[in-house]
């Protein structure tokens, strides 16, 4: 609640002066038939880190993907704990080859934001016939980063503030690991 959002601040030991902006921008269709698909498109601006770009898959069984998928040097797979439960989730990153901006506004088609290999990830899993370009823009979503390792916790955090539109915001806190340290961290968490 907006009410505990300083006290939380304070509580993790966090100067948002010192975090990174982030601007997020997703694509769906106005139905959202990818978020019901469980598929994700989005493509973020970084301050000063330039900008990327990531389909991604939730829920999914690592175990289920292709083995020449999972050893791609832009796959990523992560749990995200919530209340109520965790879900797993299998990512695609790159590079864009054209500028997020500029592809957002419309002015460069939305697949020049994805490679090869992300665009027949995204094929491979979107409903049939939906192409990239077919997609609406869906933000900007500002985000604020910040990792730090917070007193008497020695592992790295990041925590993210998501500033939606509407006004909402989300906190999300997370924190990296081998899959084997996996149910020990979340504990130690």
């Amino acid at each position: 609640p907006e009410e505990d959002q300083h006290s939380t601040v304070v509580g993790l030991g966090v100067d948002p002066l010192e975090a990174q902006i982030r601007q997020v921008f997703f694509f769906d269709t106005p139905d959202l038939a990818l978020y019901t698909k469980g598929v994700v498109a989005r493509a973020r601006r970084v301050q000063k880190k330039g900008d990327d770009s990531v389909v991604k898959l939730r829920p999914v069984v690592p175990s289920e993907l292709p083995a020449g998928l999972r050893r791609s040097p832009g796959f990523g797979v992560e749990v995200d704990a919530m209340p109520g439960g965790f879900v797993c989730s299998a990512s695609l990153k790159g590079i864009p080859g054209a500028d997020v901006a500029k592809a957002a506004a419309g002015k460069r088609p939305l697949r020049k934001l994805f490679s090869k290999e992300q665009r027949a990830f995204f094929k491979e899993h979107a409903p049939e016939g939906l192409e990239l370009d077919d997609l609406s823009v869906l933000g900007p979503i500002f985000v604020l980063k910040l990792r730090y390792t917070p007193k008497g916790f020695n592992r790295r955090l990041v925590g993210e503030m998501w500033l939606y539109p509407d006004s909402t915001r989300i906190l999300e806190l997370s924190t990296k690991c081998a899959p084997s340290e996996a149910f020990d961290v979340a504990a130690e968490a």
